[in-house]
């Protein structure tokens, strides 16, 4: 579990928008990097959910994660089409306006010419009342913070972008510890003593992934055990060491 200073635990949500990765159109790209780069950082994501583009559906999905979540982050479109839902979505949430905001708008004039700034492009400045922006190196169309709701570009390269500008801003917990260790056995001989060690370490991650062993023509299973103690998951990863070895002689 991820705390921050004062002993409180540190989550997120993720909300995904979009009609095209429900219909299997966009393969998302978005889910793994940011449960990746918050697990690095000290964030537990404790839920993913994909709504449709149906601005009801956003606004109780959103406002359910955000009142059980230390931050809640939506990759959404922030793009210019019509049916972009995203910020009106959240401003609704949240009860607030929404409108061109004139930093936004000063953002995209550096991007792109303001002859060129038609309406449609324009609805990439639309913010929130209260938001603060959340920067976008790439191609300066904002993202924008309310509360504990950050709202990014769904372009992956955009999003990643957007995700490094907001993280230092966020509070944390202590990061995740890894370590990994080769079982040299199937995964049922050890699945039995693997949860009797999970049950001893109830703050420690054990993962099980199996594998053909493509020299060998043989099965065999990786181990990865997670905690943000150190000397947590030095324990547990001796207790897991040690069993694998036990095992190894007793089917050798």
């Amino acid at each position: 579990m991820a705390e921050a200073s004062d002993g409180r635990e540190v989550t997120a949500g993720l909300l995904v928008i979009g009609d095209e990765v429900l219909s299997g159109r966009t393969k998302d790209q978005n889910i793994g990097h940011i449960a990746g780069r918050l697990t690095e950082v000290g964030i537990d994501l404790k839920e993913v959910r994909v709504v449709a583009d149906v601005e009801d559906d956003v606004v109780a999905g959103g406002t359910a994660r955000r009142a059980r979540s230390t931050s809640v982050f939506t990759p959404g479109e922030l793009r210019p089409p019509h049916d972009d839902i995203t910020a009106d979505a959240v401003a609704r949430a949240f009860g607030v306006a929404i409108d061109v905001d004139p930093r936004a708008r000063a953002l995209l004039l550096e991007y792109i010419a303001e002859k060129d700034l038609n309406e449609a492009r324009l609805r990439m400045a639309r913010i929130p009342d209260g938001a603060s922006l959340v920067v976008n190196a790439v191609s300066k169309a904002p993202g924008f913070r309310i509360g504990n709701v950050i709202v990014m570009a769904g372009v992956p390269r955009i999003m990643q972008s957007m995700l490094e500008a907001v993280l230092p801003e966020l509070e944390k917990g202590g990061p995740m510890l890894s370590r990994s260790i080769l079982a040299n056995a199937k995964e049922g001989d050890i699945a039995a003593p693997l949860a009797a060690i999970a049950r001893r370490y109830p703050q420690v991650q054990i993962g099980s992934y199996p594998f053909k062993d493509e020299q060998t023509g043989r099965f065999n299973t990786s181990l990865v055990v997670r905690a943000r103690d150190e000397a947590t998951l030095s324990a547990a990863h001796d207790a897991v060491a040690s069993m694998v070895a036990d095992v190894a002689g007793r089917t050798a």
